[in-house]
């Protein structure tokens, strides 16, 4: 375990905050508890990507959940490539769904979504949500959050 934690690359030092989206910058490190299901949520509130047409700055909330199997993103690099996104341009459905392929190639947990809050330009807001999962159960763990979170009922 100890020879784990000596190859995140970003704690502990001092990093410059990326210019650009590089997913290579994330790190994991080992679950010590593979065996149990439990929930870890990172939130990002002050989240800004730039809008692909005009160039100007998208605000969200930005929340991360997941169910870990046999990794964890240490928070550091997930805070700077979460910051790699100021000065990428995509549209909020994008980026959601790229920090999700990230994550989920990283991580390869038993659950995960990745929710966008955006703030609202032209009045109106563009609030993304995705989520997936491994094995039957969690699969159906996935079900049923996406239809609780559109707001369908069994």
């Amino acid at each position: 375990m100890r020879n784990d934690l000596e190859n995140l690359t970003a704690l502990g030092k001092t990093i410059r905050v990326p210019m650009e989206y590089n997913p290579a910058i994330l790190d994991a490190f080992a679950n010590k508890h593979p065996e149990r299901d439990y929930w870890v949520t990172f939130t990002a509130p002050e989240f800004t990507t730039l809008c692909p047409k005009t160039g100007q700055p998208d605000f969200a909330t930005l929340t991360i959940r997941y169910i870990p199997a046999k990794k964890l993103v240490e928070s550091k690099s997930l805070k700077l490539y979460l910051f790699g996104f100021r000065n990428h341009g995509d549209f909020h459905e994008d980026v959601v769904n790229v920090i999700y392929d990230d994550l989920f190639k990283l991580l390869k947990p038993k659950y995960m979504e990745v929710y966008g809050k955006f703030a609202a330009r032209g009045g109106i807001s563009i609030d993304p949500f995705v989520n997936g999962a491994t094995g039957a159960k969690y699969r159906k763990l996935a079900a049923l959050r996406f239809n609780a979170w559109n707001g369908v009922r069994d």
